[in-house]
């Protein structure tokens, strides 16, 4: 069965909700590299939906490194542990950020395992993060939302 397509509608909303950020590495679209793209947290193949409850929005190269993971090793413990979930977990429960803002910190299992299994510290990133600190862009505002 082929994959429905989302509108243009469903795509606005989701960027959105995602407050135009990717949902794991809350970088900004408008400073990304690579593109912010829907992806499937849970893959059809493995049993996900394609509704909003399992979209998120993602930077390609996090997107990338996710793959088709749902679980990751937590380094701390060597234990397999699902990977964050953006619609079911929020962002601040699992991961903060460095005292200079620059890398992720993860917090819990789920939070250190996606930040090992996602590459979240990539040296891209972490250069982008501390040009988008200098200029006062960077870290988001979680007040609100997604920054």
């Amino acid at each position: 069965m082929a994959a429905k397509r989302l509108t243009a509608e469903e795509r606005r909303r989701l960027f959105a909700r995602a407050g135009h950020r990717c949902e794991y590495c809350l970088t900004p679209g408008t400073f990304s590299r690579d593109p912010l793209s829907v992806e499937h947290i849970v893959l059809r193949s493995g049993g996900g939906s394609a509704t909003g409850s399992n979209l998120a929005i993602a930077r390609q190269g996090c997107n990338n490194h996710k793959y088709t993971k749902v679980e990751a090793e937590d380094p701390a413990t060597g234990l397999a542990v699902p990977l964050f979930h953006p619609r079911n977990q929020r962002w601040e429960d699992h991961f903060s950020w460095s005292e200079d803002y620059i890398s992720i910190i993860g917090l819990t299992p789920v939070g250190r395992a996606t930040v090992a299994a996602m590459r979240l510290n990539r040296p891209g990133l972490v250069s982008l993060r501390r040009v988008l600190f200098l200029a006062g862009e960077h870290p988001p505002d979680m007040r609100s939302g997604r920054g």
